[in-house]
């Protein structure tokens, strides 16, 4: 398994150690333990600048998904699951608005952008299947967060 974290950002302070931890607990609750993942942290106007790139969305959004297993060369390295960008001027934003900690709002854009690398969709899907995706990312983060709440690590 190999995660590779890189923060592009310099308003935050984020704990890749930690990060890296439950990443790498979450590939393994998905059965991807063998798989390789980017997770890159950006600052709103460098996300503004992808969604409009690759999504002609010239706004900030929370996380944008790369997958390296679709299109032409998708099963060139099967071992490659994608790249996650994710914002963390918008993560904290969010975090304060459903009262979550930065770590735990982290958290969840990482589960939902990896779910997005392993298949799921909300936006071009069915009402079932996008129920289907936010149910699995709830059972995911409770899974991640209650271990960290019964080993001393997280706030509950």
């Amino acid at each position: 398994m190999k995660i590779r974290i890189a923060n592009l950002q310099k308003r935050l302070k984020i704990d890749n150690r930690r990060i890296r931890g439950r990443v790498a607990r979450l590939l393994r609750l998905i059965d991807c333990a063998e798989k390789e993942i980017s997770i890159t942290f950006v600052d709103d106007e460098a996300i503004r600048l992808l969604n409009r790139q690759y999504l002609r969305l010239d706004k900030p959004t929370n996380v944008l998904s790369f997958s390296l297993k679709e299109g032409e060369c998708g099963m060139v390295n099967p071992g490659l699951l994608g790249d996650i960008v994710i914002s963390a001027d918008t993560a904290l934003r969010d975090a304060r608005k459903g009262s979550l900690t930065l770590e735990e709002e982290l958290l969840f854009l990482i589960i939902h952008g990896l779910l997005h690398l392993t298949g799921y969709d909300h936006v071009r899907t069915s009402r079932a299947n996008a129920l289907k995706m936010k149910k699995r990312e709830q059972e995911l983060f409770l899974l991640l967060t209650h271990s960290d709440i019964r080993s001393g690590g997280c706030h509950p």
